[in-house]
């Protein structure tokens, strides 16, 4: 039984993690089926996320370090949604006051629920990272990656030269994570592929629910390509190396052991 008492104790924290994703979702659901008359749908989904973000923060389901690092992927993720916009890549077909170049304000948010997803779970689970790579190679990767969501429309796409990187970069990456009285690792690369398979099961109910539309979607809604997994499990290590750089720099004051990343104390 004490196997089920974890599996529970697991599913729990990451419900916890998943707040401020569930919302969204939850606002997609509801603004889908309701609408307010005058209100545009997408300009409802931004006042939902802006009120669920102030209510995070101060119900201290999320801590002001968290909060800034929420906010720098809102501006990462919004500037990859106008260019992809620009380019055709996929749509926000509906009217609403909050559009910028065609793109939503509330797109933003999807990615920063990401970050905020990481943030999170890292506190709940109080995880730690094993071997983590100098800084030199985890800023290049990371920027490498974010730079071919951009450049493979003019030169090419070249995600399984990055993915390959990866597996080198990170191969001796371990993290560790904290269930009841047992720590628990996993391989860092497992990690990556385990969450960018999930949020692309998010991706498939969010444009289900009409978040946004692909090209091959506009009459008649279907599965999001599996190649899809990919471009999630790059997002999200750049989301992970963010998130860990900064708690490196962080724990640094603290003198963290070489080739570890440690967690965020509780805010100051």
């Amino acid at each position: 039984m004490a196997w089920i008492r974890k599996l529970f104790l697991f599913g729990w924290l990451q419900a916890l993690s998943c707040i401020f994703p569930v919302i969204i979702f939850g606002a997609l659901a509801v603004t889908k089926l309701f609408e307010i008359p005058g209100l545009p749908r997408y300009d409802l989904i931004l006042m939902i996320c802006l009120l669920a973000q102030i209510g995070m923060l101060v119900f201290k389901l999320e801590t002001v370090d968290e909060l800034k690092v929420i906010c720098m992927f809102h501006v990462i993720g919004l500037a990859l949604e106008l260019f992809k916009v620009h380019m055709g890549s996929w749509s926000y077909p509906e009217p609403g006051w909050t559009k910028v170049f065609g793109v939503p304000l509330y797109s933003g948010f999807m990615y920063a629920s990401v970050a905020s997803y990481i943030c999170q779970a890292w506190r709940r689970f109080h995880l730690e990272i094993a071997g983590w790579p100098k800084a030199i190679y985890t800023v290049a990767i990371s920027t490498a990656i974010y730079l071919n969501f951009f450049t493979h429309h003019f030169i090419g796409d070249y995600r399984w030269v990055l993915m390959g990187l990866l597996v080198i970069i990170f191969f001796r990456t371990t993290v560790y994570f904290t269930l009841g009285d047992r720590t628990l690792r996993m391989p860092l690369t497992l990690s990556f592929f385990l969450i960018g398979f999930f949020i692309w099961v998010a991706e498939n109910i969010s444009t289900f629910l009409g978040a946004w539309t692909y090209p091959d979607q506009e009459h008649v809604w279907r599965l999001v390509h599996f190649g899809k997994i990919t471009s999630w499990l790059l997002l999200v290590v750049i989301s992970v190396i963010i998130v860990a750089q900064l708690k490196h720099v962080k724990a640094g004051s603290a003198g963290p052991k070489k080739g570890s990343i440690h967690s965020f104390g509780e805010n100051q």
